[in-house]
């Protein structure tokens, strides 16, 4: 709870439990963290729902909300996930959402004492693509 109030007070996280709207039951959470501001413009998502609430369209309808709210409201140019590369269920839920697929991150994070490579992903705000100039 700590790190929570001190991260949305510093405008650097968003940590949000989802409740289902038809019984107020916790299914699951989403944070936009890691907020960048200057050059960067840009966040990391992080995501858990309970094993009974996945593939029924609640995950995808809070990513896409988080992610229209970090466009729109926070003026993000970019937001990133990253997930485990035999995960296919969130590389699914990611690519249906918008984001594209952009490498392996060698140990990346460390779980159950082991650190782990992870897949990333990225969505980026449509007006925000860099145009370049060759010559």
């Amino acid at each position: 709870v700590y790190w929570a109030q001190r991260s949305v007070s510093g405008g650097t996280a968003m940590p949000l439990f989802l409740v289902r709207r038809r019984d107020d039951m916790l299914i699951g959470a989403i944070t936009l963290d890691n907020i960048r501001r200057g050059p960067a413009q840009s966040g990391t998502l992080g995501y858990w729902t309970g094993e009974q609430f996945s593939r029924r369209g609640y995950m995808r309808e809070a990513i896409e909300a988080v992610v229209h709210h970090a466009f729109t409201r926070l003026d993000l140019s970019r937001v990133e996930a990253a997930c485990l590369p035999e995960n296919i269920a969130s590389r699914g839920l990611l690519e249906k959402s918008g984001f594209k697929y952009e490498g392996v991150a060698q140990s990346y994070l460390q779980i159950d004492g082991r650190w782990r490579n992870h897949v990333l992903y990225a969505a980026l705000r449509a007006d925000r693509r860099g145009k370049t100039t060759v010559g």
